[in-house]
């Protein structure tokens, strides 16, 4: 029992059930008397939170702040402070734009691969060995085969290696 509310409820169950006073009840769960007797003036928020809902779902762009101009201009009078909160318990938050992805000249369709040796793909993979250190494969395939035709493995791969390992694959 760590919240008020938890508190509360426990210290009734021991006054109805077990005919302690309200004054000894509160001792024993460890809640002062006032806490226990408080009761909530807060009017529901049910329609507010759906409002809040609505507006967010029809307009994806608005943070908490426009959602509080909008409902103040309804005519509720509203605290931007409560709005946020209502905001942030209903897991909303603004989405962010997404980039514009623009075309880099003309596009091109790619051509098919009828036979071995008209594409290949190069790709590095990592690893570490046991004392730490970096190790880097190369690997080259064709992409028609789909075969390995070679793997290059050093600790330190750079841009000279891959082209000599390019070439000497091209050649042999």
């Amino acid at each position: 029992m760590v919240t008020p509310e938890a508190k509360r409820a426990c210290s009734q169950v021991l006054v109805q059930e077990h005919k302690l006073s309200e004054r000894r009840a509160c001792k024993l769960v460890g809640q002062h008397r006032s806490v226990q007797r408080y009761r909530s003036r807060k009017e529901n928020e049910v329609d507010l939170k759906d409002q809040i809902k609505e507006i967010a779902y029809e307009k994806k762009r608005f943070g908490y702040r426009r959602i509080h101009m909008l409902l103040k201009r309804t005519g509720m009078k509203i605290n931007h402070k409560k709005v946020y909160r209502i905001y942030r318990a209903l897991g909303l938050k603004v989405l962010k734009r997404g980039n514009r992805k623009r075309a880099i000249g003309a596009r091109k369709i790619e051509e098919v691969i009828t036979r071995q040796n008209q594409r290949w793909a190069l790709d590095f993979v990592h690893d570490a060995l046991w004392d730490g250190r970096k190790l880097r494969l190369l690997t080259i395939i064709d992409v028609f085969t789909r075969r390995c035709l070679k793997i290059v493995v050093d600790t330190n791969l750079n841009g000279k290696a891959v082209l000599r390992a390019h070439i000497e694959e091209w050649f042999t």
